[in-house]
């Protein structure tokens, strides 16, 4: 489903080059990262590999939802209640940053 993406992308001119839709959100994901810290808004280790967790999901599955973290691998690292743990209130805007930022 994700290559479909990237092809459509390429064939509507939205984007220059066809490339692997998991080559895109990994692009996207370290702007991302360099855009945080520019802003001063640091993660620590954990959030990180949480967040990269939650790019990987939604490099396979086009985005990320609550339920998501029901799942593996998030299930197996504490799921919906360690993410809470992790991210706090800012968790639901992290996801729509993500959500947008990588997908979009």
């Amino acid at each position: 489903m994700t290559g479909i993406i990237s092809l459509i992308r390429f064939a509507i001119g939205e984007s220059d080059v066809l490339e692997p839709f998991t080559e895109t959100v990994n692009d996207r994901f370290y702007k991302w990262l360099s855009e945080q810290e520019k802003s001063d808004r640091k993660f620590t280790p954990e959030q990180i590999e949480w967040l990269t967790m939650i790019k990987d999901h939604i490099a396979t599955s086009l985005a990320i939802q609550m339920d998501d973290f029901e799942y593996a691998p998030f299930y197996e690292k504490g799921g919906v209640v360690k993410v809470y743990q992790i991210f706090g209130k800012e968790l639901s805007s992290v996801l729509e940053e993500l959500n947008e930022a990588l997908a979009a």
